[in-house]
């Protein structure tokens, strides 16, 4: 793998995986018919009177998509909340070969956006909204907070380090040989010097969307989250 191949990973690996959340949630199955259309009109008004419409206007998801949505999320979630670890559950399933708990961790906290251990429907469409159908701006941002460990509106190194040790113990053994000659540490250095703009040690939202926004590579996999639902 090779050092934009990297690169790759560390802003634009949530694509992929998320899709593979998005599938094991049963949210990508486009095809309902009327008398499933009216069950969700029920179910939603039962179960959230205020919430679908306030979803709609703050989303950019229709009334059917978010019904859709939150058809899959109650099946999968009867308690109409996601704890981590479901998220660790749907992620080990993907990467028998490697440990992803930890990818997990930091990936359920980029969704959990109150701190209060749970994601609930609107945290997770929320989220969704800005993934699939967000500006690049608005992805990026999200993508910002995901490696901001701490939410102190900057990454350090060492953030950008667990982020990557992560994907890497996340991968297991499909990964590790392809790295043996080179360290998670040594790819960090290489992608702060590309980022850190004025050298001072951490990377700042504006430092990461202008890196971000000139490289034609991950503009173009910036299309990956389109047309999924």
């Amino acid at each position: 793998m090779n050092l934009e191949g990297l690169e790759m990973i560390a802003v634009l690996v949530v694509v992929v995986l998320f899709v593979k959340v998005l599938e094991q949630f049963g949210l990508l199955e486009a095809s309902y018919d009327d008398s499933v259309e009216d069950e969700l009109e029920m179910s939603t008004v039962r179960h959230r009177p205020e919430g679908l419409e306030q979803l709609e206007a703050q989303t950019k998801f229709s009334r059917k998509e978010l019904q859709i949505l939150y058809r899959g999320f109650k099946n999968e979630c009867p308690s109409g909340v996601v704890n981590e670890d479901t998220f660790k559950d749907i992620y080990s399933q993907f990467f028998p070969q490697g440990d992803a708990s930890t990818y997990a961790h930091f990936l359920f906290n980029a969704f959990d956006t109150d701190h209060n251990g749970s994601v609930s429907f609107e945290d997770f469409v929320m989220g969704l909204s800005i993934l699939l159908r967000g500006s690049v701006q608005e992805k990026l941002n999200w993508a910002f907070n995901l490696y901001d460990i701490n939410k102190d509106g900057y990454i350090t190194k060492e953030e950008m380090l667990d982020i990557m040790k992560s994907i890497y113990d996340m991968m297991g053994k499909c990964t590790y040989p392809i790295l043996k000659e080179e360290t998670p540490r040594q790819h960090v250095e290489i992608f702060f010097q590309k980022m850190d703009k004025n050298k001072d040690g951490v990377v700042t939202i504006d430092e990461f969307i202008d890196c971000c926004q000139n490289d034609e590579n991950i503009m173009r996999s910036m299309q990956l989250f389109e047309n999924v639902i």
